[in-house]
């Protein structure tokens, strides 16, 4: 089995985290949210996994090779493809057409999920859905039972409530790969983009069958709220993880919390549903529900809610505060 990861796009709800940052290479509770997503597939299937392939933009070496090492953690060649323009989630795709054989799975990167993965062997494929109050964003799908009759892609009017979240499964890629190349060569768009929801409409008007799969839980990393809140679900079932390289002095700890390598934190309190990577200096501060990158040096504040990037310095004079703030952000 292959895996597609698209993960080009440009982040723009989660800024300014992702003005330096992909949205794919945030770190939630020391992994990143690609690294949590692959991870999650890897253990939800039975097959092997062959290869992974990253579908990215201008990103850089060091991000490129942090990708092979997550593909290689799990036994599985990884590549990286390239996307140099947003032109749909079907184009995408087809940045990744070497490795699209045979049994595949396609998981947009800025989504993570909960899910037992029951896969209806006799259909041709698996779209996994949530039902959700506003579909009108989203590609949802119309059902005869557990079988899709269609697919619309950000439906004007309420046809399902039954949301598309980004993760397909296809038996046979190499078909999906011809459907998706006629949409291109044919320059058919829908709303100005080739969609991955019109190629997959094309197999089902060819007899091909694609059954629906609802996951448990369906966890959003578009802006900065729904990343807080995808992290106090990914430490919920993570439970409460201190690396021992940490100081913690005269503080405490609300669980769950995940607390990275050598920080220093000192007569705070921090929890519940806090984050916070390596090499961070924390003294006198509130922290509840938030999610802390790298090497920032904070003191003197009350944060809920909050987003912080990394290298950041804030001195909050005894304040209360929601933020969300990038990498290199001075706060007096």
């Amino acid at each position: 089995m292959n895996i597609i990861i698209p993960m080009a796009g440009r982040g723009t709800r989660l800024r300014p985290h992702t003005l330096t940052t992909p949205k794919p290479l945030i770190k939630l509770a020391g992994k990143t949210i690609v690294q949590r997503l692959v991870e999650e597939i890897s253990a939800s299937f039975e097959e092997a996994i062959d290869n992974i392939g990253f579908v990215v933009g201008d990103f850089g070496t060091e991000v490129e090779e942090d990708l092979i090492k997550i593909a290689e953690k799990l036994g599985a060649n990884g590549h990286i493809f390239y996307q140099d323009r947003p032109l749909g989630t079907a184009h995408a795709v087809l940045c990744a057409e070497k490795i699209m054989t045979g049994s595949c799975v396609i998981a947009f990167a800025d989504t993570l999920f909960k899910s037992d993965f029951n896969i209806n062997k006799s259909a041709d494929g698996t779209i996994w859905v949530k039902q959700i109050d506003d579909p009108s964003s989203f590609g949802v799908v119309k059902l005869d039972n557990d079988i899709i009759t269609d697919f619309v892609e950000k439906p004007d009017v309420f046809v399902s409530d039954l949301a598309i979240i980004g993760i397909y499964h296809v038996k046979d890629s190499s078909i999906l790969k011809s459907e998706i190349e006629f949409l291109i060569d044919n320059n058919i768009k829908d709303k100005g983009e080739y969609q991955l929801t019109n190629a997959l409409e094309n197999m089902k008007n060819k007899n091909y069958k694609f059954s629906a799969a609802e996951v448990r839980e369906w966890l959003d990393c578009g802006n900065k709220d729904a990343t807080c809140y995808t992290n106090q679900r990914v430490l919920f079932h993570q439970k409460n993880n201190v690396d021992q390289t940490s100081q913690i002095i005269n503080c405490e700890i609300v669980e769950p919390c995940y607390i990275g390598k050598n920080n220093f934190i000192k007569d705070s309190k921090i929890g519940p549903h806090v984050s916070i990577e390596d090499n961070n200096k924390i003294e006198d501060c509130e922290l509840n529900n938030v999610i802390l990158q790298s090497n920032n040096d904070i003191s003197k504040i009350k944060l809920k809610n909050s987003m912080v990037g990394s290298f950041t310095s804030i001195d909050g004079k005894n304040t209360s505060n929601q933020v969300s703030i990038g990498d290199f952000t001075v706060i007096e």
